[in-house]
């Protein structure tokens, strides 16, 4: 797949990736994809939380898709940490830009995301929801801000991508949590204008990153117009899009990349 090069020349391509624990994940797609365009970097990642889902993974999932990003030439550090502590989004970016320098990519890929309702949700799970999901986006887009220096109007510094969900019943701290995200991203497009940032929220549909059974995969399918579910790398290349020079005048947008899930 070919892209245009993301950025100005003079603008250093060093990205931050959260949510990059397991080689099957739409982190580790975006990892290589934006390796792939020319970015340097840092993978954030957490295995407790991929412990507790127990999901496919293999010995060293993190290791594993840095390597693959060295293999097309790139800069690669390996950041973990827990993104429901408040101090973790700007020690991921500090780390990332001592070792990698000023970060003007982030992708939010990272989510906490357990099935509960109105009547079945923790206190505890609630919170932990809108800490990871919510107060960490904000965290680290303000990490990234705050390390970027003002400039004109319309010249862009810095990618800003999330991901998101529209789930609502039945998985109500985790679609609640991630609604919250999208105000934080979409408002991050007006406010941080003066740092050059260009921010976007995408809406994947579904995409089995090994949560599905074959009753979810012929839900969505059959759900689908285009056919077919949605793979990591179909929100990989939306990502690198909007990372690049030709999707730059695309700001401050919920978008849906999901074949049409549900429009039909």
């Amino acid at each position: 797949m070919s892209h245009v090069s993301p950025g100005s020349p003079a603008a250093a391509r060093v990205a931050l990736v959260t949510g990059v624990g397991r080689r099957r994940s739409i982190g580790a797609e975006l990892a290589l994809g934006l390796a792939a365009d020319g970015w340097d970097l840092a993978l954030g990642h957490w295995q407790p939380y991929d412990d507790r889902l127990g999901y496919e993974r293999g010995a060293d999932d993190p290791a594993a898709v840095a390597e693959e990003c060295r293999a097309l030439g790139r800069r690669v550090e390996l950041l973990p940490g827990d993104l429901a502590d408040p101090s973790t989004p700007d020690a991921l970016v500090g780390a990332a830009t001592e070792r990698l320098g000023t970060v003007t990519g982030l992708v939010i890929s990272h989510c906490e995301s357990v099935d509960s309702g109105i009547l079945s949700t923790s206190l505890e799970s609630w919170d932990r929801h809108y800490a990871v999901n919510a107060r960490a986006t904000w965290l680290l887009v303000r990490a990234v801000a705050e390390r970027l220096p003002e400039r004109p109007a319309g010249d862009p510094a810095a990618r800003i991508v999330a991901l998101t969900s529209d789930h609502t019943a039945h998985n109500l701290p985790y679609g609640s949590s991630k609604g919250a995200l999208d105000r934080i991203v979409i408002a991050a497009a007006v406010e941080l204008a003066d740092r050059g940032v260009r921010a976007n929220v995408i809406n994947p549909g579904p995409i089995d990153t090994g949560w599905m059974d074959e009753e979810s995969r012929a839900l969505g399918v059959a759900g689908t117009p285009a056919g077919r579910l949605g793979t990591a790398r179909d929100t990989a290349d939306l990502v690198r899009f909007l990372f690049s020079d030709a999707g730059s005048w695309i700001n401050g947008q919920l978008l849906h990349s999901n074949g049409g899930f549900k429009t039909s």
